[in-house]
């Protein structure tokens, strides 16, 4: 069983916070294991009173509905498609798990192959800001956010895509 650990976590949140100082955004990240339990959070100085907490409950969110569902992708699906299908649905969610539902960009689920082993969230910035910062230290240490193997079903990635078109992502692809 695969897992994400400590010092990858410290990694992932040193490149996102490199990214938020060039954008000049100060941020707090949070990485959350698969069952949402916290790895490891850091808020930088300046960085928002509340945004420890929302970048907890964006982690948690991430791992919570992409173990449900190869549907949500990242925050910004997941809010995409809640919008369109049970907007109620995320307000219900976010009661019953005591607040640690919050759907919004810069947050997505980590895979190690074809293992979840974990989501991140981050918050401080826009949400297309925030957004950015996550896919940047994705993309600098080589993190997955689906499987390495994509079994998503056609008809999923076609709805992914559109909503990635919707919300001015048409560059994203699955």
């Amino acid at each position: 069983m695969a897992k994400l650990r400590l010092a990858e976590c410290r990694r992932f949140i040193r490149a996102v916070m490199e990214k938020a100082e060039e954008m000049k955004v100060p941020v707090s990240v949070a990485m959350v294991g698969p069952e949402g339990h916290l790895i490891a959070m850091e808020r930088m100085d300046d960085a928002g009173w509340i945004t420890p907490e929302t970048a907890a409950a964006k982690a948690f969110t991430m791992a919570a509905f992409r173990s449900m569902s190869p549907r949500f992708q990242d925050g910004l699906v997941t809010q995409q498609w809640l919008r369109e299908r049970n907007p109620q649905l995320a307000v219900n969610a976010a009661v019953f798990t005591g607040g640690k539902i919050f759907i919004s960009g810069g947050a997505a689920p980590v895979f190690k192959g074809n293992e979840l082993v974990g989501a991140y969230g981050i918050s401080g910035g826009t949400s297309d800001q925030d957004e950015v910062m996550g896919c940047y230290a994705r993309e600098k240490l080589g993190w997955l956010h689906k499987p390495a193997k994509d079994d998503t079903p056609q008809e999923v990635k076609d709805h992914i895509n559109a909503i990635y078109d919707k919300v001015g992502l048409g560059k994203r692809k699955l």
